[in-house]
């Protein structure tokens, strides 16, 4: 019967799957490259500004949704929060601004102001957004609920017509042109995505199940360290692991960059898989279809820069998360964009002194053009802050005088991301293959590789999406599924 975890990496699935392995008997450790635990769930200093660069919407925020008992579980939810009116905004260079707001009365009051014309479509959004507030959709899908989804199966079958349509799509019934541009960009400016998802995180901000953690990041992720430590896990930081030691097929243990070894009855890789399997693993354990996984990411990436700004300016009346249209397109890095997606942090008086505050935006660009400008140092420099400069120039429009008033500046690209966390292309460690968000939340896949006992991956690579709770909940699964397969009963309460 196995008795020890080694974990490679303490981002949130290695977190999780730590504490559900020290609540299940086991004698787990976390080897953390970095300085500090969390992975990509981070927010830093700069000066008197804090920056945070992964929650936008965090979900399971409601005492009585399924998702809050998972957070609760591993001690996410010791930190404060603060909701928001609005899922995010769009405002035009004139003045006009639609506010997406949680609640349908008020959202669609607020429509009808803007379009009195498009009654008729906006009648049918908001009785959209009514049926999936009926049931906790997402919660059923993460948690693996399926009676739950049975007993809404009808009103699941009501808004199934939702799914096949696009945001994008969905925008061209609009007779009014501002609100035609403005909706295919509510879903973090992709207006691929399928309006029943977007319908889904409304629904949750409706029932007041999303919210943010005052103090950013670092203060969610604290409580799950210390969930994690309490129970007698140990994360040990600064510890690069370069081997998976294998024996007879079996995973055994980690060879540290100092040379040291750690044996362990099994082990789980919180961390990059191409790099897992091509590198730690000396890509001694592949099938087609892993190596099909572990094919070059996609060059161009969501998210792939920010611009972080602290600004000597009063935000608390701005709206959280805003899309910004401009008049004429723009070029940022590499690529065209004809609108900025961005937070503003008024809401957290603890990012920023008072009467000051931060804004991050965010924007799609390739990972080649950053990289190419990397081998140069002062290149790459000066881009990120021609990159910086024009951003801010372009917020001028919203935000008169806003270039005398900026106080601290960070850019991340996706080169600091893969200095930071190791990962191929930066953050974009996901297996190449399509995202399935859905089949991911019911029930992730590739936890194991072919040919190898006693190993077993958590994070990105099984859920192949970015949302933080499903990276979270991997690695619930995972000692879950380890538990199965040794004969134990999974618990979910301290031993």
């Amino acid at each position: 019967m196995p008795k020890s975890i080694i974990i490679i990496g303490a981002g949130m699935g290695g977190l999780t799957a730590g504490i559900y392995g020290q609540k299940n008997g086991f004698e787990t450790r976390i080897y953390e490259m970095n300085h500090r635990p969390g992975g990509q769930c981070t927010s830093w200093k700069r000066g008197e500004y804090t920056f945070d660069a992964c929650i936008h919407h965090l979900m399971g925020c409601a005492p009585k949704s399924k998702l809050n008992m998972f957070w609760r579980e591993i001690g996410a939810m010791s930190a404060n929060f603060v909701r928001t009116k609005e899922c995010v905004s769009v405002a035009s260079s004139d003045g006009t601004v639609f506010y997406d707001y949680y609640d349908p009365d008020e959202l669609e009051k607020h429509l009808l102001q803007l379009s009195p014309q498009d009654k008729g479509v906006i009648s049918e959004y908001i009785q959209g957004i009514r049926k999936a507030s009926k049931f906790d959709m997402t919660g059923n899908l993460i948690m693996g609920n399926y009676l739950g989804i049975l007993l809404h199966l009808p009103a699941v079958l009501g808004n199934m017509k939702w799914f096949k349509v696009s945001m994008g799509q969905f925008a061209e019934r609009f007779r009014d042109p501002f609100l035609k541009k403005a909706f295919p960009l509510l879903v973090y400016s992709n207006p691929e995505v399928p309006v029943f998802l977007h319908m889904m995180r409304h629904a949750s901000g409706y029932k007041r199940d999303i919210a943010w953690p005052i103090g950013a990041s670092n203060a969610f992720v604290a409580g799950i360290v210390k969930q994690y430590e309490g129970l007698g896990g140990k994360i040990h930081l600064r510890r690069k692991v370069e081997k998976i030691i294998t024996e007879h097929g079996r995973a055994v243990g980690i060879r540290l960059a100092d040379g040291t070894e750690e044996f362990a009855d099994i082990v789980i890789s919180n961390a990059d898989g191409r790099k897992t399997l091509l590198e730690l693993l000396d890509g001694s354990f592949m099938d087609d279809t892993l190596r099909s996984y572990c094919a070059e990411p996609a060059d161009l990436s969501e998210f792939a820069v920010t611009v972080y700004i602290g600004v000597n300016r009063d935000l608390t009346k701005e709206p959280s998360s805003m899309i910004l249209l401009l008049d004429e397109p723009v070029t940022l890095g590499d690529q065209i964009f004809n609108s900025l997606e961005m937070q503003a942090y008024g809401f957290d008086k603890t990012m920023a002194p008072e009467g000051k505050g931060v804004i991050k935006v965010e924007f799609r660009s390739t990972y080649s053009y950053w990289k190419e400008l990397s081998s140069n140092k002062e290149d790459y420099n000066a881009e990120k802050k021609k990159t910086a400069d024009r951003v801010i120039g372009l917020l001028e429009a919203r935000f008169p005088g806003i270039k005398e008033q900026v106080e601290a500046v960070d850019v991340s690209t996706l080169l600091t991301w893969e200095r930071f966390m190791g990962g191929t292309h930066g953050f974009n460690n996901a297996p190449s293959k399509e995202p399935d968000f859905i089949s991911s939340m019911v029930s992730p896949k590739g936890m194991t590789v072919p040919g190898l006992k006693n190993f077993y991956f958590t994070g990105i690579w099984t859920t192949g999406a970015g949302a933080l709770f499903l990276n979270a909940l991997s690695g619930k699964k995972a000692i879950k599924k380890i538990c199965k397969e040794n004969g134990m009963k999974f618990q979910t309460e301290d031993k």
